[in-house]
C-alpha cells in the first residue's frame, strides 16, 4: 500500500526539492517528479545549478528512452509516463494520476504561498479518506531544532 509524506512548510518548494532529490539517488532510490511543464522546466535548470560540486542526474519525459532508462530521477507531467514505481514526488496541486502505483509518495507544501497550502489540506483530505498512512514533516520544527 502507498505511504504519503507531507512536507510542510518548506521555503523554497524547488530548492528543497533539489536538495530532496539528490538525497533519494545517493540513497539509491529512483524517484518520479510530477509538476506541471513550467515548475518541471524551472526545476530541470535547477537540477544542474543549485549546487556548484553535484549535478542531479535526471530526465524529461520527452527525453529519449536510453536517457529516461539510464536517470535516477524522472520528470513528467504525469505519474502515468513513468517506468519505476518506488518513490513520486508531487509539485503539483491535484493528486497525481496513478499515485497509487508508488510505494511512496511525497508531497512539498510551501511555507508561504496559501494556496499551495489550501491545495495541500485537499491532497491530505483526500489521501486519508482512501486510508493512506500519512507521516507529517514539519520542515519549520526541524530548522528550529537545528
Amino acid at each position: 500500500m502507498t505511504e504519503v509524506d507531507f512536507h510542510f512548510n518548506v521555503p523554497d518548494k524547488l530548492i528543497y526539492a533539489c536538495r530532496f532529490l539528490r538525497k533519494a539517488i545517493h540513497r539509491g532510490v529512483p524517484v518520479v517528479v510530477t509538476a506541471p511543464t513550467d515548475v518541471l522546466k524551472q526545476l530541470d535548470v535547477l537540477l544542474w545549478t543549485f549546487s556548484v560540486h553535484e549535478f542531479v542526474p535526471h530526465a524529461l519525459a520527452t527525453d529519449e528512452a536510453h536517457v529516461k532508462s539510464a536517470s535516477p530521477v524522472l520528470l513528467c507531467e504525469s505519474a502515468t509516463e513513468a517506468s519505476h514505481r518506488q518513490a513520486l514526488l508531487n509539485l503539483g496541486d491535484p493528486v497525481p494520476i496513478g499515485f497509487e502505483q508508488f510505494e511512496r509518495v511525497i508531497e512539498i507544501v510551501s511555507e508561504v504561498d496559501m494556496s499551495d497550502r489550501q491545495s495541500a489540506r485537499q491532497r491530505w483530505k483526500y489521501y486519508a479518506s482512501i486510508d493512506l498512512k500519512l507521516t507529517r514533516h514539519d520542515i519549520a520544527t526541524k530548522k528550529a531544532t537545528q
